[in-house]
């Protein structure tokens, strides 16, 4: 066999392995998915009780990788009871007619430094638009940690109609964090 035709073949044998990211298991119970805000001049910050994840990221090739994160909205939860109450209604989240807010990352992109960017989209309200969730990745053996941070703009989902819509009384601007702990799938003891 010729060289060529071994380079050829020993590239083919390879991508399968290349094609595929490693599987995680997000544990719900250590993980969290927050949102801040800032209502009559005071910040606030906010959680998502559940949300689902389904990740298969490899830093080593992180374009193979994809997730799909499905958020609860109707366990948004602040500490606040009229804030709480308000959220589900249909000036905000409208939970009625969408219940849950979704990210979906077609691709992650390395950053250098242990930091990524997971590139997809995020859908809330039934509006779906492009969005780029960088993060910082730590590992210890099986085990991962992401912690990120995305800023967004709610009335570009329709988050907050009527009177709410100006930013008079709660600002455009809102950050969403994710603390995520994770083991990969296949991994033994």
């Amino acid at each position: 066999m010729t060289a060529a035709r071994l380079a050829l073949v020993a590239a083919l044998l390879s991508l399968p392995a290349q094609a595929r990211a490693a599987q995680w298991i997000v544990d719900t119970g250590k993980s969290r998915i927050g949102f801040s805000g800032v209502q009559v001049g005071a910040p606030f910050q906010g959680r998502f009780k559940r949300f689902s994840a389904q990740i298969d990221f490899d830093p080593a090739a992180p374009d193979a990788g994809r997730a799909l994160v499905e958020i609860d909205l109707t366990s948004a939860e602040t500490g606040d009871a009229q804030r709480d109450t308000a959220l589900p209604q249909a000036e905000w989240f409208d939970t009625k007619a969408n219940a849950q807010a979704r990210f979906e990352a077609t691709r992650f992109v390395a950053k250098g430094s242990e930091t990524y960017e997971a590139v997809g989209t995020l859908t809330i309200r039934g509006v779906r638009r492009d969005a780029v969730l960088p993060f910082r990745l730590t590992r210890d053996g099986p085990n991962a940690r992401a912690v990120g941070h995305l800023d967004l703009v709610r009335t570009q989902f329709g988050i907050g109609q009527g009177p709410w819509a100006s930013g008079q009384w709660v600002a455009l601007e809102v950050g969403v964090d994710i603390d995520v702990t994770a083991m990969e799938k296949n991994a033994g003891p």
